[in-house]
């Protein structure tokens, strides 16, 4: 598989990375620990050397699968993990204070089984801890050697602009795909801009792009899914426009939905590096598929004239999770 930098960086990962969070964590159908670490085995010898997870999937138990499973091959992938948010009365809620980073790290260093974390990424913007506070803790332990780089996830432009001037951000993380375009608005121009990477998560929108999600689809009460509005049947129905347009392009390009919203991604922008999630060997195969789908100048512009007249429906989040984003 081809690599790709993020950003102005210099890190340099596979073009397709795979999100580790639901393996064991936030969806239905998940794996034990020995079949999670060997589809992570499987996704690097197909050529995978970028792998996301973070303190709070599990919580706390993604990062111990990922470690094991990267052990034998540590010098040769990026693990990427996050920090700021933790458990409190049962509820999760953000925690970016010096105290609590300093307290993250040192946990997701024991349970990566890792001497430094390749990419750190804030998880949600904490409103209680100024973000100069937050990168000047980082910095100091990128000077430590515990940090190699570190990112944000799901920050609004203006948080980002005064991270990186503290100190440089190698990579912003936040939702991206066919589903869900707003990242267009201010995000994208803004990264390019500043020479800093993007990792889109749920480039599959949560699996809706995939096709393999009828509108009479029944998500169990563990799964994310069952309190996103975007996955009531109503709204499944609504936007089978969308998926109309990646079976024609699939059809096309002998290829399938999945690949086609994936290949659609890679051609934005050099900088984009999706990070798609499965607990299936041959949707693993099928992801890693999509860095070789070529899509043309004049196949680019069908579909953006395309998705113009689509209107998708349902928003991406229930409202008290939105609000946690953008900041």
């Amino acid at each position: 598989m081809k690599s790709r930098k993020l950003g102005q960086s210099g890190l340099e990962v596979s073009g397709i990375g795979f999100g580790c969070m639901g393996l064991n964590y936030a969806y239905s159908n998940t794996l034990d620990k020995k079949d999670s670490i060997a589809l992570i085995r499987a996704a690097f010898e197909r050529g995978v050397t970028f792998f996301d997870t973070a303190e709070m999937y599990g919580p706390y138990t993604n990062e111990e699968l990922v470690g094991e499973a990267l052990a034998p091959f540590r010098k040769q992938v990026v693990i990427a993990t996050k920090f700021g948010i933790k458990i409190q009365d049962g509820k999760q809620v953000q925690d970016s204070s010096p105290a609590h980073i300093r307290k993250s790290v040192e946990g997701s260093l024991k349970r990566l089984n890792i001497e430094a974390i390749d990419l750190y990424y804030q998880h949600r913007v904490d409103i209680n801890t100024p973000i100069e506070e937050v990168a000047g803790t980082i910095k100091d332990l990128i000077t430590e050697g515990k940090i190699k780089h570190w990112g944000l996830s799901e920050a609004g432009v203006k948080t980002i602009r005064r991270a990186h001037a503290f100190h440089p951000l190698t990579a912003v993380e936040s939702e991206y795909s066919l589903w869900w375009r707003r990242p267009e608005e201010e995000l994208i121009p803004t990264l390019e801009e500043l020479g800093i990477g993007f990792v889109p998560f749920s480039p599959l929108g949560k699996g809706f792009l995939t096709g393999k999600i009828s509108k009479d689809a029944k998500f169990e009460k563990g799964d994310f899914r069952s309190i996103v509005p975007r996955f009531t049947s109503e709204n499944l129905e609504a936007n089978q426009g969308l998926l109309d347009l990646l079976n024609r392009f699939a059809e096309q390009k002998n290829a399938t939905p999945a690949q086609i919203a994936l290949g659609w991604l890679l051609a934005q922008k050099p900088f984009i590096v999706p990070i798609p999630g499965t607990t299936k060997l041959h949707r693993l195969e099928e992801n890693i598929g999509s860095a070789s789908v070529v899509l043309t100048n004049s196949e680019l512009i069908e579909i953006q004239s395309t998705l113009k007249k689509i209107k998708i429906s349902g928003e991406r989040y229930p409202e008290e999770l939105e609000k946690r984003t953008g900041l």
